[in-house]
Order: C-alpha cells, then sequence, then structure tokens
C-alpha cells in the first residue's frame, strides 16, 4: 500500500463518512494482537444474512460502505476518515499541483445550478461563461436532481474532450450553447507582491494551503521577492486550511537554522519523535530567509499544516503571530489506499510545537491580536432569489448582515424583511446608483458583492494586515 503523512483541512465542508480501524495490527491468522477476531466474523455473518433475507434490493458496495460509514461514526474523530474512490480521487486533486477541468466556481443556489466565475483565461474563460450563468444542461442531459457533487463529476473529464453546456443568462433572457474543450487547470498556492512604503520594501507572501508543488512555488516567490531588495517578510495563511506536512517543513526549513527543531510527533504510546530542519534535496532557497524579520498573518481558519508554521515561529521566537487565535488541529493523519480505490485517512500521531505544546482545540494565539470587520469574514454567495418587504429568508438575513457591516441602518439579521430593511435597501441601491427600487433582487445582490469585494480589495481595510506592515515597518527601523 502506499502511504504518504497529509495534514487534512479543518472541517471538511461536504458530508464525508468517517473510518476507524480496531487498535493494533491484524495478523496473517485473522486477529488483532493475537485475540481472536471476533468482530469480523460478526460482519460477515450480518453481511450474510442482509444477502439472503433482505427484502429490499441489495447493494453490496453500498452495504459495504455503510458498514465502513458505521465504523467511522464510532470513532468519534472528525479528522480520521473513510473516502470512497471519487471522495479519494477529489481530495488528491484538491492538493495537487494542477487538476483537468474548465476551471469554473459552480455553487448551488436556490435548486439553480450556477456560475461563480471562471478562472481568468480558462476553458470556460475563453468559451464564454460568465458569472450568474445558470447550467441547465450537461451534453444534452437536464441537470435536475443532480447534486453539485454529480454537476461538478459530469463537467470533469479528460484533457481534450469537450463538454457541452446550455446554460440561461440572465442579463439576456435567453438560453445560450457553449462547448468547453476541458484542458490542464494550473493551481497556483502561493503569491507574492513588494509593498513599498516609503523608503521600506516589505515582502508579502500568501499560502492558500499547503498542496504538493508549494514548496516549489514558495522558492520561485520569495527569490524574486529577494532579488527586488526586500527588508522583511509578511506570510499571510489566513484561511488556510492544512495540507501536506513535506511541504510545511520545506517552508519552515527556509526561515530556521539546519537541525533546528519544529515541531515534534507523538504516537499513540506517548513517544515523542522531533522533526528537524534539514537542506532541501529538491530546492535552493534563499539564505537571506533565514536572517529577515517575518511576521505571520492567521485567523480562525488557518489549521493544522499553518499551524506548524506558526507554532515553530512563536516558540522559537523567530518572527511574530499577527492577527487571531488559529483553528486549533493538533492531530495527523496517515493515507492508506484501499483495495475499492477508496483511502482511509486514519489520525495517527500527535503534533507538538518546539516548546511541546499540543494546541489541539485551542489554536495558536496571535502576538498582536487584531479582529477584522465582519466583512472579511461573511462567505460572499451568490443569491437568484428575489424578496421584497414581509418575505423571511436566510438570504435576506445574509442581505442584512452585510448592509450593517457597510454601514446602513437595517435594525435586524433575522431575515424579516420589514421596513427599516426597505429603507436600508433603498438607500444603497440610491448609493451604488442602481436605481431606487425596495427590492432584495439580482441586481442588488450582485452590486451588494462588488461593493464587499472592492471593501476586501482595498488594503486600508484590512486592519490584520495593517498591524503586520506596521510591525514590520519598526522592525526594519531597529
Amino acid at each position: 500500500m502506499r502511504r504518504f503523512q497529509v495534514f487534512l483541512f479543518t472541517i471538511v465542508a461536504v458530508a464525508v463518512v468517517l473510518f476507524v480501524l480496531v487498535n493494533g495490527t491484524f495478523s496473517k491468522e485473522g486477529s488483532v494482537d493475537g485475540a481472536p477476531n471476533v468482530a469480523v466474523s460478526v460482519i460477515d455473518e450480518a453481511f450474510s444474512i442482509i444477502q439472503e433475507r433482505a427484502v429490499y434490493p441489495v447493494n453490496e458496495k453500498m452495504i459495504t460502505e455503510g458498514a465502513l460509514r458505521g465504523m467511522a461514526d464510532s470513532i468519534g474523530d472528525l479528522y480520521s476518515t473513510y473516502l470512497t474512490a471519487d471522495e479519494a480521487a477529489a481530495h488528491k486533486e484538491s492538493l495537487a499541483g494542477e487538476r483537468i477541468g474548465i476551471g469554473a466556481e459552480i455553487t448551488r443556489t436556490n435548486g439553480k445550478f450556477v456560475i461563480v466565475a471562471p478562472v481568468k483565461s480558462s476553458p470556460a474563460d475563453k468559451a464564454g461563461l460568465r458569472p450568474y450563468d445558470e447550467i441547465v444542461q450537461i451534453d444534452g442531459e437536464r441537470v435536475d436532481g443532480d447534486t453539485l457533487q454529480d454537476v461538478v463529476r459530469r463537467i470533469r473529464g479528460k484533457k481534450g474532450t469537450t463538454v457541452s453546456m446550455t446554460i440561461f443568462r440572465p442579463d439576456l433572457n435567453k438560453h445560450l450553447e457553449l462547448s468547453v474543450t476541458r484542458d490542464v487547470i494550473a493551481v497556483k498556492t502561493v503569491s507574492s507582491e513588494v509593498i513599498q512604503n516609503n523608503e521600506r520594501k516589505v515582502g508579502y507572501i500568501s499560502i492558500t494551503t499547503f498542496g504538493a508543488e508549494t514548496a516549489a512555488e514558495w522558492q520561485k516567490e520569495t527569490d524574486k521577492l529577494v532579488e527586488s531588495g526586500v527588508q522583511g517578510l509578511i506570510i499571510d495563511v489566513r484561511g488556510n486550511p492544512g495540507g501536506y506536512l513535506h511541504s510545511v517543513a520545506e517552508i519552515a526549513g527556509s526561515l530556521l537554522p539546519e537541525k533546528t527543531v519544529f515541531t515534534f510527533m507523538q504516537d499513540a504510546k506517548g513517544i515523542m519523535t522531533p522533526l528537524v530542519v534539514e537542506k532541501s534535496e529538491e530546492h535552493t532557497f534563499n539564505e537571506k530567509l533565514k536572517k529577515m524579520p517575518v511576521v505571520l498573518l492567521q485567523d480562525k481558519g488557518s489549521a493544522s499544516a499553518s499551524e506548524v508554521l506558526s507554532g515553530a515561529l512563536k516558540d522559537l521566537k523567530r518572527g511574530y503571530i499577527a492577527g487571531t487565535t488559529s483553528f486549533g488541529k493538533g492531530t495527523v493523519q496517515e493515507t492508506i489506499d484501499l483495495s475499492n480505490g477508496g483511502e482511509v485517512k486514519l489520525s495517527t500521531a500527535k503534533w507538538l510545537t518546539p516548546k511541546e505544546r499540543w494546541i489541539h482545540g485551542k489554536g495558536v494565539a496571535a502576538d498582536l491580536e487584531v479582529e477584522q470587520s465582519d466583512l472579511f469574514d461573511e462567505h460572499i454567495r451568490i443569491v437568484t432569489g428575489e424578496f421584497k418587504e414581509g418575505d423571511f429568508n436566510e438570504d435576506i438575513a445574509y442581505a442584512q448582515r452585510l448592509l450593517l457591516a457597510l454601514g446602513y441602518n437595517v435594525g435586524r439579521e433575522d431575515g424579516y424583511y420589514d421596513e427599516k430593511t426597505t429603507e436600508a435597501v433603498k438607500k444603497f441601491r440610491t448609493d451604488a446608483k442602481v436605481d431606487t427600487k425596495n427590492l432584495m433582487d439580482r441586481k442588488f445582490f450582485l452590486t451588494m458583492k462588488t461593493k464587499v469585494e472592492e471593501y476586501r480589495n482595498n488594503r486600508e481595510n484590512d486592519e490584520q494586515f495593517q498591524m503586520a506592515l506596521s510591525y514590520m515597518n519598526h522592525e526594519i527601523d531597529n
């Protein structure tokens, strides 16, 4: 079996089933740690009874996976999981350096499958897919009754093949036929820029996840920053849910002296194994990185591998942590391929900071605590519904929260569209020059989405970043 360690994403958004292996190892005789394997016999017995006597049709694959799900439910560990073949492939793809597809984000809203945004220059973008396009048919078959996972699976395929789509475009009030050729979509996890502040140059570098190619991307981006003459680094791992251990090990190694312990692994028996910084066999990082002042930005969405990095920088006094306390995931999962194409991800160890602190359920505390505006925490949705005074809906509550954060006096956030909400909607539409209707319609939600994105993209509004930059300027001046 192929095994490799990975730090799981925080809380998986989709319903992923959990799986547990009985403590101990199976011997060739079918026993656990030398004891008769009664559990397996009982499972076989129940399986046979269901096959022989069930009045409803029996699907052996569903029974098997149902048993795995049932075992998983009993362990009580969110991070030990069983993934079906499709789920395993999707998870591997999420951490891969590239994937095959059309390059478009899709969501489900009000029973419709809607394009959120095509990736710039992707096959979807070149074929003419646009935000708010509603998918009606894929390869001539309607999507009615499909789940979001079904739609994504139908759109995916081999490189060079085409998928035909019938979409409804609300702006034109008409259906369109599009053909999209699937291709490799690069997945970039690291980006950087130079921030010029008076005579100071600060390198800003963002890591969205610790994927298969993150270390290589880190080398490329940091090389550019060092060559440009930056005097310090702001590392942004806000919202970074984790990823591969080897990726974070390489990045920590680029910032710390060789032989430095950056984390400890503790197995089920309590045995501690230090992991030390070693010279990379694959990448050559600029030595200047080890001497630069560092500020790491994190928030409650920073988890797992992100916390290994922040915990090491904090304990070793290699950098300051700005933002809020991180998520708090202190376990390591080992991934094991199964013969049915699925995978088991089993928590096999705890990880501890260099000072041997276990941050599970606690997180890594920020040195420079800074809360953000609610507009940075709210997930921005695509909303296709239309609401008026007297309606009650979760999408109305979502709009009320955004209006309040933007400075409009809504008065409530419970989703009831009252007179005060009407006044706030009218004022917002007037200020945004989107007529003076009192409706929450598609134009209203699209305009609000644009306004929130503009607010977020303005660094002046990012109080956590401003704190990190202010501290970095202080470090450079000293």
